[in-house]
């Protein structure tokens, strides 16, 4: 039997919508749902994973992406449970005007239009979920959405900074534990890896390029970010 002709560009309809605008969205939603389940998808839906040394820049590079200063900083870890963050690209109002906001889904239909309100909410969920003590963890991810015109459609998930020393009241092991929280995002095979490594450390010597070269040896995930932070 003859292949069948594939259409061209020019045969598709000129109102069609590119496969990712299309894709996109049904992928966040599933996120939503599953999240909202509390349960392990059994989908493994594509994402970014940043991974980074403590202090690293991981968040000068989300911000960087948003164009916005909306994540919690300090020299403590401020990263303690996963935050996947989606991307919707919205177009500009008739006038020329743009809107940005960002909603978290344990708070529908609330809209952050005050970015340093969004800081404050992730440091206050963070805490609901594994408390004031910088040494506890939690695998619960806490899912915020930004709307902007400014952004590209993609979701990243922040994941908590690879340290090795425990400071003050931190568990002996938490090296350990945060590297396994890491891998477990990492790991998939449709997750793409972000290494961050700030630009006055040795690449030979990066802990993010290390965990991400042992979770994807062949490097077709992983691409690295040097940060000036």
């Amino acid at each position: 039997m003859a292949d069948e002709p594939v259409p061209s560009s020019s045969s598709r309809p000129s109102n069609a919508a590119p496969l990712g605008q299309s894709v996109i969205p049904i992928a966040n939603k599933l996120q939503d749902i599953f999240a909202q389940l509390g349960s392990q998808s059994t989908i493994e839906l594509p994402q970014v994973a940043v991974v980074g040394s403590q202090s690293s820049g991981k968040s000068s590079v989300l911000e960087s992406l948003v164009g916005r200063d909306f994540l919690p900083r300090g020299s403590d870890i401020c990263t303690r449970r996963p935050l996947v963050l989606q991307l919707l690209q919205t177009k500009r109002k008739d006038d020329g005007s743009e809107e940005e906001y960002g909603e978290f889904l344990h708070l529908p239909g609330k809209r952050f239009h005050d970015f340093s309100e969004i800081r404050k909410e992730i440091q206050a969920e963070t805490e609901r979920e594994a408390g004031g003590n910088k040494g506890v963890f939690s695998d619960k991810q806490i899912h915020l959405k930004i709307f902007s015109p400014n952004v590209l459609d993609i979701t990243l998930v922040d994941l908590p900074g690879i340290t090795k020393v425990p400071v003050g009241d931190q568990p002996s092991d938490i090296e350990a534990r945060i590297r396994t929280m890491i891998v477990s995002y990492i790991k998939l095979p449709s997750c793409l890896i972000l290494a961050v490594t700030p630009a006055n450390a040795d690449l030979a010597n990066s802990d993010a390029l290390k965990i991400a070269g042992n979770a994807d040896p062949d490097g077709e995930l992983c691409y690295l970010s040097v940060s000036d932070s």
